[in-house]
């Protein structure tokens, strides 16, 4: 779980110390509820901009921080219910003990713990990551440019997933931005104001206070805010994370498994709350 903060696909690999195939597979399956590098730049826009307001200082960075901390305890708080619930359905079994052995103390070999890191994390992350990122991005850049009719095929693809985004208190582009951010997720808010300004490639506001103003010209409330906040945090892995799943498993059924369960969690929490929201505030 500590390892998924960095990276969801290192978390897994992290896994390989459990002993138990059992509860391995519950871990695996589970640990895409921890936020990863990837998703925490979305979610500290979406606080800063629409939950800060107008305190500065130290106060706005405090309280920043208690609501971004709160979003991961919410993740872990997940994680410990899927768990369970895994733990009685599909992956019932005994629990097995957990015995840390320590091993004889030596010198650190500085050398060899680099370079053991970059080839067995780095490099196999990265590479796989480049397996799906580029066919991903023509993918992007096709639907971008591509006109059916008076519209490209991103605005076509938003407006046809538009009516389920709005049950989860999303819209048809911030759903399809998830979608389209399979391979990374750093990229959903780039494909969101890509679509937003109808523009044929991603692009990047750095001024919150302009993004603020785009997304709420479109739409957006503190409802919106909170589901995208919600379904960051619990919807599918990314695409290396899927391929990390694979390879640790052999097995396409776990994988796919491991995509479902957090995003079927991540559409019935939306729903909720989208629910609660406009029913009783």
């Amino acid at each position: 779980m500590c390892m998924g903060f960095g990276c969801n696909a290192a978390g897994i690999v992290g896994c390989r110390i459990i002993d138990s195939p059992r509860e391995r597979l519950i871990a695996m399956i589970t640990n895409n509820f921890v936020p990863c590098n990837g998703r925490f730049p979305t979610m500290i826009a979406i606080i800063t901009m629409f939950f800060i307001g107008g305190a500065t200082g130290s106060f706005s960075t405090v309280l920043s921080a208690g609501i971004l901390s709160g979003i991961i305890l919410l993740g872990i708080f997940m994680t410990l219910v899927i768990s369970k619930i895994l733990s009685v359905t599909i992956l019932k079994g005994i629990p097995s003990s957990f015995t840390l052995e320590l091993p004889p103390y030596r010198r650190p070999q500085i050398g060899k713990v680099i370079v053991r890191s970059i080839f067995d994390r780095t490099l196999f992350v990265l590479g796989r990551a480049a397996v799906v990122a580029a066919p991903a991005g023509l993918i992007i850049w096709l639907m971008a440019n591509i006109t059916v009719g008076d519209m490209t095929l991103l605005t076509r693809c938003s407006g046809f997933l538009d009516p389920f985004a709005r049950v989860i208190g999303l819209d048809g582009v911030i759903l399809l931005a998830f979608i389209l951010g399979f391979p990374a997720n750093e990229i959903v808010v780039p494909i969101m104001i890509m679509a937003y300004l109808s523009e044929g490639s991603i692009r990047e506001i750095n001024d919150l206070s302009i993004l603020r103003d785009l997304l709420i010209a479109h739409g957006w409330t503190w409802v919106t805010a909170v589901s995208t906040l919600l379904f960051s945090l619990m919807h599918w892995p990314c695409s290396t994370t899927c391929l990390t799943i694979r390879k640790e498993t052999g097995s396409i059924k776990w994988t796919l498994l491991s995509w479902l369960v957090p995003t079927v969690t991540g559409v019935i929490v939306c729903f909720l709350f989208t629910t609660a929201a406009r029913a009783f505030l």
